[in-house]
């Protein structure tokens, strides 16, 4: 796939200009979005991903078009799983509702530079090193059996307690208030830092380690980097307004987290079988490619595509029965 200069730079100008309207807006006037503005933004940020998905298939081909969609639904189902970890945030360190607009835009922008970083630096591991791809197949299915495992044991996460976070807390000097992205000031005559600072530093790690599923996962569908930059791109943009429409849905999406363990592993174990395709590790097969099935792009979509509508179905069939028995308990 030949991408020119103009695509790329058109593509980055677009995506700067749509940030600095964002961040212009909601430092103009911090607030909690209502229901429609979300709404509408959403649909705006998911017809535009769409529209692109189908430039990319008209001007690039049907095969292209494929990738880009089931990287876009991949990124975009491990960020809606991410929003889990923001509610946990906001609500531990405190965020008053009007300035959480804020903080969660500061986090999309660490999330679109760390993963920018990662994408260039994945491109570069996978042209130089063909054998890279075991490592990010076994990382995947490492991280499927993560999720598992913190499903079956109902693990809590506390993202806001990792230490980094902790370090921040105990040796700054926090102030009590938010003053919305004014990261210090004047508190009873001695200068403190807002808390908001802390809540940038936890979304900043958080993100970084968002990023090391995420990257592997894309490149699993596209090797692209034009591809799997705007993948990523798509997925974060709308996150926000997510975050305030879905509200306790995200709560009733209880096997999201298996479905997501699902396609990691799926993507997981494509990567493999695709660097066994390029095998050249003296110590497997003589260091000569294998002859393994290969899966489709359109089989990655439709993977995708169902794994995340039987999981969703699921979720609020459970949702349901739950709140079924527990009103009849109550009865």
């Amino acid at each position: 796939m030949e991408i020119s200069t103009l695509e790329w730079t058109v593509t980055i100008g677009i995506t700067v200009a749509v940030l600095l309207f964002d961040v212009i807006v909601i430092a103009r006037d911090p607030h909690e979005p209502s229901f429609k503005e979300c709404a509408i933004a959403l649909s705006v940020y998911i017809g535009a991903a769409v529209l692109f998905g189908a430039w990319i298939w008209a001007s690039h081909g049907h095969d292209m078009g494929i990738q880009f969609y089931a990287g876009w639904l991949t990124e975009y189902s491990l960020s809606i799983d991410n929003l889990f970890v923001f509610i946990i945030l906001m609500a531990a360190l405190r965020v008053p509702r009007e300035y959480q607009q804020e903080a969660l835009m500061v986090g999309i922008i660490l999330a679109l530079i760390f993963r920018g970083i990662f994408i260039a630096l994945g491109y570069q591991l996978i042209n130089n090193f063909s054998w890279i791809f075991y490592v990010f197949g076994a990382f995947l299915v490492y991280t499927a059996a993560t999720l598992v495992k913190s499903y079956r044991s109902h693990e809590e996460e506390h993202p806001e307690n990792n230490r980094v976070v902790r370090f921040a807390q105990s040796h700054l000097n926090v102030g009590e208030e938010y003053h919305g992205l004014k990261l210090w000031y004047r508190e009873n005559g001695a200068r403190v830092i807002s808390p908001m600072l802390i809540v940038i530093v936890a979304l900043g790690t958080t993100d970084l380690l968002f990023a090391l599923d995420s990257i592997p996962a894309i490149f699993g569908i596209t090797q692209e980097p034009y591809l799997v930059f705007t993948a990523n791109v798509f997925a974060l943009m709308g996150l926000r307004q997510l975050y305030f429409l879905l509200g306790g849905l995200l709560e009733r999406l209880v096997y999201l987290s298996l479905g997501l363990a699902f396609i990691l592993a799926f993507i997981g174990v494509k990567l493999v079988l695709h660097a066994m395709h390029e095998n050249e590790l003296p110590f497997i097969n003589g260091g000569e490619p294998l002859h393994v099935p290969d899966i489709s792009s359109l089989a990655s979509l439709g993977v995708i595509i169902v794994t995340l509508v039987v999981t969703g179905v699921a979720s609020l069939v459970k949702d349901k029965k739950d709140n079924e028995e527990q009103a009849a308990t109550a009865e």
